[in-house]
């Protein structure tokens, strides 16, 4: 005897995880919310650690691509998420809790590219208020956010190790992806995904144009980007691709977000 109940719908008794029900939905294009948007990554580690000599030049490229373009930007951690997570790691702090400090470091460095994105309208966004950014854009504003997920203590499990496997390189994919937007750039220092770590191995080559699945098989040893966002960008409705630029070299970042040959391209 079926005692529930029920509200008349096209979902009722579903169990939301039927795969006929899933693949029935698949076609259905979903809005996007701010289709000339261009999410600007910006690493804690690559390039606001390097100090003024390399983020003020990119903040004055950043303020007047923002004139002619819509920008997002988005900030990684760096050197201080990397201090927080060894110590964390030392005393044995779960994945969520090591989220959790790890995303305070990237939202320091939100604030700090703010204010220095002042002149040309920059805000501060928080996580939560992300979807006043049509709003923000409309008034002329150049938003900045943290790019730490805001998985917090529900963080997922990291499959090995204990490391946050949602950083900010991923964080600023679902924020495009959320939000309808043309392009995902990330920038780093160094021209792209190379074979191996060129640092290492000054030999490694550039790898241009590659898919995420034949990346994802590839199983390289280290990556400039997060693994995790390859499984991501698999599933995106709306971002097709990822960028991946060198940031300390001006003028790299527009040719991205004009789809001239550049840095690396990362296909879903």
């Amino acid at each position: 005897m079926n005692n529930r109940f029920e509200l008349d719908n096209k979902l009722k008794g579903e169990t939301l995880g039927r795969k006929g029900l899933m693949k029935k939905h698949s076609q259905i294009t979903q809005l996007r919310l701010v289709p000339e948007l261009n999410v600007i990554k910006i690493g804690g580690h690559g390039i606001i650690d390097f100090g003024r000599e390399v983020v003020l030049p990119l903040m004055e490229e950043l303020g007047e691509l923002s004139r002619k373009h819509k920008i997002m930007v988005v900030t990684g951690g760096g050197v201080r998420v990397r201090h927080i997570l060894d110590i964390g790691i030392d005393l044995g702090m779960p994945t969520g809790v090591l989220a959790e400090l790890a995303g305070k470091i990237s939202e320091q460095n939100a604030e700090i590219v703010t204010l220095l994105l002042s002149k040309w309208g920059g805000s501060k966004v928080n996580t939560g208020d992300i979807l006043d950014l049509p709003t923000m854009l409309h008034l002329g504003l150049l938003p900045v956010i943290h790019g730490t997920p805001p998985y917090g203590l529900y963080e997922h499990p990291p499959g090995v190790g204990m490391i946050p496997p949602h950083r900010t390189d991923t964080g600023a994919l679902l924020m495009a992806e959320v939000l309808g937007a043309r392009s995902c750039i990330l920038v780093k220092n160094v021209d792209g995904l190379y074979t191996e770590n060129p640092r290492v191995n000054p030999e490694a080559t550039l790898i241009e144009d590659i898919g995420a699945e034949e990346l994802i098989n590839m199983d390289m040893e280290d990556m400039v980007l997060e693994r995790k966002m390859l499984y991501l960008l698999r599933d995106c409705a709306n971002l097709k691709e990822i960028r991946i630029v060198n940031g300390h070299k001006r003028g790299n970042i527009e040719k991205a977000i004009n789809g001239e040959k550049v840095g690396t391209i990362i296909r879903g």
